[in-house]
């Protein structure tokens, strides 16, 4: 995949907030939960609302990373 949410593990771990606490913060589903552990394609809104749930931007938390 060509994104990866390695900025938001770092943040939640900065942060202290756990990924179960991080899903109930953001009402995300357990399906969400593993595709953001896999480094797959979430929802926008799934990323507004974990942006909402952390005060902070997409860039915060995702990274474009180009394969070629």
């Amino acid at each position: 995949m060509p994104i990866e949410y390695k900025k938001l593990w770092i943040m939640l771990i900065q942060k202290g907030i756990t990924k179960q606490q991080l899903r109930q913060m953001a009402e995300l589903s357990p399906a969400t939960m593993t595709k953001l552990n896999k480094d797959q394609y979430v929802s926008m809104e799934m990323l507004v609302r974990i942006c909402r749930a952390l005060e902070c931007n997409f860039g915060d938390i995702i990274d474009y990373i180009d394969n070629k």
